[in-house]
């Protein structure tokens, strides 16, 4: 059997919010009904939030379309073919990994903060853009965008054994990111991590390296 395939039961189930007078409801509710009759989706639940306002409120949304496929939170428009490429994603178990990268490649920064506040283990997911050499350059940005605006929060210190992974990847930029990203959690006990970064092979490496051993051995015990 193909790997790619997903296995019989494994559909996810959908949740659609519309309102009345939404012009593009109805579209994007006739394509979540034709996957639903095609067996791409376990489940599809459409709510009118004009008679149920506290399904929205539970959701963290004011706009309507809004679809969740699986994990995916999708508002606005979206064609058949994107909606199933959501539905196939969420049947494979293909994680928060891709869904943070379209979202950081378009600009919702915000969301992606929301859902890890909401869902810090997710971190782990976004974490697994820096890994794959496919991961487009503002994907790469919205990365470190993201655990900057995290870092007062404390939730970097549960990504520690990820990033120290990092440190061993084949890739120089990543080896860099994730060196960067450690020193971001202030946390000394890392110097041992960072040094043998000192000898890298890569010039780029060894300066934060340097740079971000100096910032954690500036900070008190």
């Amino acid at each position: 059997m193909n790997a790619t395939v997903p296995p019989a039961g494994s559909e996810p189930d959908a949740l659609f919010l519309l309102a009345p007078g939404c012009a593009h409801c109805p579209i994007v509710l006739a394509a979540l009904g034709e996957l639903l009759k095609e067996g791409r989706l376990g489940r599809l639940e459409a709510v009118n939030i004009a008679a149920h306002p506290e399904v929205a409120q539970m959701v963290g949304t004011r706009s309507v379309p809004w679809v969740q496929i699986g994990p995916y939170e999708l508002s606005g428009v979206h064609s058949k073919r994107e909606l199933a490429h959501w539905a196939e994603l969420a049947a494979q178990g293909a994680g928060l990994g891709p869904y943070f990268s379209e979202l950081l490649e378009t600009g919702n920064l915000k969301q992606v903060l929301r859902r890890i506040r909401q869902q810090p283990e997710a971190l782990h997911d976004l974490l697994t853009l820096l890994e794959d050499e496919d991961t487009p350059l503002a994907a790469r940005v919205g990365v470190g965008a993201v655990l900057e605006e995290l870092q007062p929060e404390g939730l970097l210190k549960a990504v520690i054994p990820d990033l120290k992974a990092l440190t061993r990847s084949p890739h120089a930029h990543t080896r860099a990111d994730a060196c960067h990203y450690l020193g971001l959690t202030g946390d000394r006990q890392l110097i041992p991590v960072i040094e043998p970064l000192l000898k890298d092979p890569d010039a780029q490496v060894r300066e934060i390296a340097a740079d971000t051993l100096a910032e954690l051995r500036s900070r008190r015990s």
